[in-house]
């Protein structure tokens, strides 16, 4: 039976105190062994794991926070002796029942799969229309070439022939471990099967505005790294965050039937995006609002974009970007 197969668990938090305790209990119910990688917290979080009987390993500040190096860290804290199978867990996910035997029982039966993840729920997608759109987000398409998440079951050996997560990334290293796994033979399978809740805790503009030009950093990152990944996210930004705002002042100063036209394309991307929130059977006004929050999201994801390639010139470690 998969149930009786062993696997240790990572779960890496910073400042998460309030779900820690949560996501460590659902964890330690289950696995052998669990490790606690905290990236500097300034709340209880590490007095807190501490207090449940759990490894802690806090990471040393001298060298720049990010999930990507917590994860890495906490898997060679597992030693050699470590379980076949690791499951990732962010401090801020809590693991739903039924989920570990399923994702163990897919790799017993699937023994190309690598890694496999399910679905991510927010907690509370209708407390604000910020939230609404991060579950949106989660909804990731099924299949044996998942996108990246940092919640998932891993084969211990195909995660170790990767080299784990590139330390510097601040934002899609787990897109970009996907990819490598990949690249080795691996399949990284996303199912049908709810894996855990979400707390993105997003009820004002500025934490969601933050997190979306984190999206912008990592789309131009997975680009120079992978040439032609996240093509059409880059795209998306330029045209609608960059070109076609350019267009509207130009054709307002120059030509002012060009302004109209681009405008007019404008409203009607916001409305085919609003209908389309409509029919997944969001309210009238929450579609809209959902919509013109997209569409705003290409102004912040240029800006994380050009964020990235001026810290390339400067040749700087980039800094964690914090929303919450």
């Amino acid at each position: 039976m998969a149930e009786s197969v062993a696997f240790d668990a990572v779960v890496i938090g910073r400042n998460e105190e309030r779900r820690l305790a949560s996501a460590l209990r659902a964890a330690r119910t289950h696995a052998r062994h669990v490790v606690y990688v905290d990236s500097g917290s300034q709340d209880k979080s590490v007095e807190q794991a501490r207090s449940l009987g759990v490894a802690v390993l806090e990471l040393d500040p001298q060298r720049p926070f990010s999930a990507a190096r917590a994860r890495n860290e906490g898997f060679a804290a597992l030693g050699p002796d470590r379980a076949p199978f690791v499951h990732f867990i962010d401090a801020d996910c809590l693991l739903v029942p039924g989920w570990l035997e399923r994702a163990l029982s897919f790799l017993d039966a699937n023994p190309q799969a690598g890694l496999v993840i399910g679905r991510y729920s927010e907690e509370a997608p209708e407390a604000s229309v910020y939230n609404w759109l991060t579950d949106w987000e989660w909804d990731k398409p099924e299949g044996p070439e998942a996108a990246g998440i940092g919640t998932f079951m891993t084969r211990a050996e195909a995660f170790a022939q990767t080299g784990g997560f590139r330390d510097s990334m601040i934002a899609a290293e787990d897109d970009e471990m996907f990819l490598r796994m990949r690249g080795l033979g691996w399949q990284t399978w996303s199912i049908a099967a709810p894996m855990c809740t979400h707390d993105a805790g997003l009820d004002r503009f500025r934490p969601w505005w933050r997190r979306m030009i984190r999206a912008g950093h990592s789309f131009a990152e997975l680009g120079a790294l992978h040439p032609g990944k996240a093509a059409a996210a880059r795209m998306r930004a330029v045209l609608w965050g960059g070109l076609m705002p350019f267009l509207v002042v130009a054709g307002a100063v120059l030509w002012w039937p060009l302004a109209m036209v681009v405008a007019a394309l404008t409203l009607a991307a916001i409305t085919r995006q609003g209908l389309r929130f409509a029919r997944m059977g969001a309210q009238p006004t929450r579609a809209a609002a959902a919509a013109g929050l997209v569409m705003l999201s290409k102004f912040a994801n240029l800006y994380g974009m050009g964020w990235y390639w001026l810290r390339r010139l400067r040749r700087s470690d980039a800094q964690i970007i914090e929303y919450k």
